[in-house]
């Protein structure tokens, strides 16, 4: 079972049931965004090595973050993702990276403040992951280290927090790709695309502290996602999660991935016990390729 072991929650007599929802919204962020698109490095090697980059130096994308209940649609936060070189990390030539922050209104219910990276080799293969949290005033590290021998991918999976050490332990994948929530985004943009067809099927695994997951992605086809009176041509898939948070394990998400030459993210949705959380694509600079997904609507 998937199950989010990053955060703890510290109950008080008032307001618990607010900060579970507000945590569960931006975890579902924080895990979604990232989770779906493993679906396409099952067909590479251990490594996920990619056969074209069509990342740019300097890529930032933004995201808006809101939790639906009823006619209630606040913005739960706001997301970033970026991909730029790196010359001080050893081996590693690139990082990438994910910000996220609740909004002023959530902040005051449960403030959440977390970094992700990614650093990888010259050749695109993931040496180290770090996940940085600071929510509701706890605050850890969570530290994953790849090594590659053939097939098999060794993980040594260590977490901490400023008084103790909660996870110091090894992983290992014996065959194909293994990688952590967020480095799987990193592959969004090297699948066949023309070759993939409707109802195919995927179960990757990846490394979430003491333990290694499967999620399973189904491929249902293209689809018009409109936000903020524009409208996008995608890429649309189904996201069986099996945890306790989800109103259901099948079809507990959706994702739907811009058509163009990009392959970022435009619409993530994922159905909890309490209404839905739903992330928008809201910006980008410096991306490849221009945003052709992108379809203006015509005023009347």
């Amino acid at each position: 079972m998937l199950q989010s072991k990053n955060v703890i929650i510290k109950k008080t007599d008032n307001g618990n049931q607010a900060q579970v929802v507000v945590h569960r919204v931006v975890d579902c962020f924080k895990g979604l965004l990232v989770a779906f698109v493993l679906m396409f490095s099952t067909q590479l090697q251990s490594q996920c090595l990619p056969a074209e980059m069509p990342f740019n130096i300097g890529e930032i994308v933004d995201y808006d973050i809101y939790f639906k209940w009823g006619f209630i649609t606040p913005r739960a936060g706001q997301g970033q993702i970026s991909f730029n070189r790196c010359s001080d990390a050893g081996e590693a030539k690139f990082k990438y990276q994910l910000t996220f922050q609740t909004s002023k209104f959530f902040d005051a219910i449960y403030k959440m403040r977390d970094t992700l990276e990614c650093f990888y080799g010259s050749n695109y293969s993931l040496l180290y992951s770090s996940k940085r949290t600071s929510e509701g005033g706890y605050y850890s590290v969570d530290e994953l280290t790849f090594s590659y021998s053939g097939d098999k991918t060794s993980i040594h999976s260590y977490r901490y927090t400023p008084e103790k050490t909660k996870i110091d332990t090894f992983l290992t994948v014996t065959s194909g790709c293994v990688t952590d929530m967020f480095g799987a985004t990193f592959w969004l943009r090297t699948l066949d695309w023309d070759n993939m067809r409707i109802g195919q099927s995927y179960s990757p695994t990846i490394a979430i502290g003491r333990d290694l997951a499967k999620i399973n992605f189904r491929y249902q086809g293209q689809s018009i996602v409109e936000h903020n009176e524009v409208k996008y041509r995608t890429h649309y898939f189904h996201i069986d999660i099996f945890d306790e948070v989800f109103e259901q394990s099948k079809s507990a998400a959706e994702v739907w991935i811009g058509d163009d030459e990009n392959y970022i993210t435009i619409k993530i949705r994922t159905k909890l016990k309490i209404g839905h959380a739903e992330v928008y694509y809201k910006s980008s600079a410096n991306l490849k390729a221009p945003l052709r997904c992108r379809v203006e609507m015509k005023q009347p």
